[in-house]
């Protein structure tokens, strides 16, 4: 059940998208996610997905693994769609017991769930082709300048990586005591929703008692290795940013750019 949640894995293999660094990759993300909510039309759509479909190839990552990624959200895109289908005022299109479906409200839907799909699909690359040590390095970078207004750079970083790190380990925990009461009779996978969320809850308890076991052995393992935050620490490798870096902001930034303009002119 959770084995196909990809959420915050690492992939590692050799690809440009792998060897650039981590900064790179966390504002194009973030620039991508602004992008993909400011444009609108067909063509700005199509110039997103050539690139996040040239980006997914780019860096060597199996496609079946990334659309692993979408598993866990079609829900969300069905019934994201359905709720712009029937309750978007428009033109009708057909009737479904009380309720009526309208064309507009079918093109908002399928926008919306394009937005979703490209944005989890395109995202999701930042984890599978950064390490959790350069993830850290690269967002304490980006935040350090505002260090001096009071922001915990070292430690936000630290928090965010450990937390993505440990997404797979508590999915596969999940995964084992699941199996390990469905051996004592459990039944998770039959019923309506709501006998389904229920069945849920004794799954939790043992769940987050391992959570917090885990995060007491994490801080033990710190403080006896002396940890102290980021003062005063040291990297044995330095983050630099290289010329495929530059080429490829340089290249992203115009991809970004077109789509804008495509959205703007053919709207």
């Amino acid at each position: 059940m959770f084995r196909n949640v990809v959420l915050g894995q690492y992939y590692p293999v050799e690809s440009l998208s792998h060897r650039l660094d981590p900064r790179t990759k966390i504002v194009m993300a973030i620039i991508y996610i602004v992008v993909l909510f400011l444009v609108k039309g067909v063509p700005a759509y199509g110039v997103l997905s050539a690139f996040s479909l040239g980006a997914i190839l780019l860096s060597r990552v199996p496609v079946r693994l990334v659309l692993r990624t979408l598993r866990p959200i079609l829900f969300i895109l069905a019934f994201t769609l359905v709720l712009h289908v029937f309750f978007t005022k428009g033109e009708p299109l057909f009737t479904l017991g009380p309720l009526t479906g309208s064309r507009q409200g079918l093109v908002q839907g399928a926008f919306m769930a394009s937005r979703l799909l490209l944005l989890i699909s395109t995202t999701s690359l930042l984890t599978l082709t950064t390490s959790p040590i350069a993830l850290t390095d690269g967002i304490e970078a980006l935040l350090r300048p505002f260090k001096p207004l009071g922001v915990p750079a070292h430690e936000l970083a630290m928090m965010m990586t450990i937390a993505l790190r440990f997404i797979p380990t508590l999915l596969e925990e999940a995964e084992k005591i699941m199996k390990a009461q469905m051996a004592r009779g459990a039944d998770f996978e039959s019923g309506n929703i709501v006998k389904r969320a229920r069945g849920m809850v004794p799954l939790l308890v043992p769940l987050f008692v391992g959570a917090f076991r885990r995060a007491d052995d994490l801080a033990l393992a710190m403080e006896a290795r002396c940890y102290r935050g980021g003062e005063n620490r040291t990297r044995m490798k330095q983050l630099r940013l290289g010329l495929a870096d530059y080429v490829a902001l340089t290249v992203f930034s115009a991809i970004m750019a077109s789509s804008i303009v495509l959205g703007r002119l053919l709207l």
